[in-house]
């Protein structure tokens, strides 16, 4: 089944879990996710939503949705970010950082024609999205 990951919002306030193995691992680009974040690239890892669990300070969790395909969920004593919960992908993105016990292995960007920040490091670049995930499944060059 994999490892049990353990990590928290910024003051520790709220608690998460994650188990098994992560769908996929990468970064985003995307101006949301820039914006979001406060960087200039998202570290992502996308589990199955059974596989995530708040397991303490639920009523802290805070919501904020742009748009019906990310509902993207803070501490709302700190403001730490924790995930995003994108209901037509089946899957949670919960943030690389809130789970730092989870050894990082990106395999992909997405969103990369959006970049602001060109990275070479010989993953595969897509324009969005994959095809499977509704995006056009095209590659850029680094």
């Amino acid at each position: 089944m994999g490892d049990t990951h353990v990590g928290s919002c910024f003051c520790g306030a709220v608690g998460v879990e994650v188990s098994g193995e992560p769908e996929a691992m990468g970064y985003c680009h995307c101006g949301s996710c820039r914006s979001w974040s406060a960087g200039p690239v998202n570290a992502f890892s996308l589990w199955k939503p059974e596989n995530v669990r708040v397991t303490r300070g639920a009523e802290l969790v805070g919501h904020f949705a742009k748009t019906p395909a990310s509902d993207r969920q803070y501490c709302s004593r700190c403001g730490g970010h924790l995930m995003t919960n994108h209901p037509g992908f089946g899957l949670v993105d919960v943030y690389a950082a809130t789970i730092p016990t989870l050894a990082f292995a990106p395999a992909v960007h997405v969103n990369y024609g959006e970049t602001v920040l060109p990275m070479k490091d010989g993953l595969p670049k897509l324009k969005d999205f994959p095809a499977a995930l509704g995006g056009s499944g095209e590659t850029l060059p680094e």
